[in-house]
């Protein structure tokens, strides 16, 4: 594909993706990452595709490797959000009563 193409597909996909997340309520900002987890395993695997593709380019491993670990420090800080978000609604225990007191 031409430059100019792959230039005008990222731009309109950072475009796009700018304005759902701006249309989406605060409430619903978690639930949503928590379910963008499973894209960005996805994007992992695309992205080890890359990494591992023997084309002779440098730059290709170099990207590839870069998306790998940009894609995973997203999903592990997602499942810390998420594992967070469901902690918030666990029932909380009751104070123990301590001895001695009436």
């Amino acid at each position: 594909m031409e430059l100019i193409l792959l230039f005008f597909i990222f731009t309109l996909a950072g475009f796009l993706g700018f304005e759902l997340i701006a249309k989406v309520p605060s409430q619903l900002h978690t639930p949503l990452m928590s379910g963008s987890n499973a894209i960005s395993g996805i994007t992992i695997v695309g992205a080890i595709i890359a990494a591992g593709a023997d084309d002779g380019s440098w730059i290709t491993t170099v990207l590839g490797t870069a998306a790998v670990t940009l894609a995973m420090i997203n999903v592990i800080g997602g499942y810390f959000v998420t594992d967070r978000m469901l902690g918030m609604f666990k029932k909380k225990d009751a104070p123990a009563k301590k001895e001695g007191s009436s």
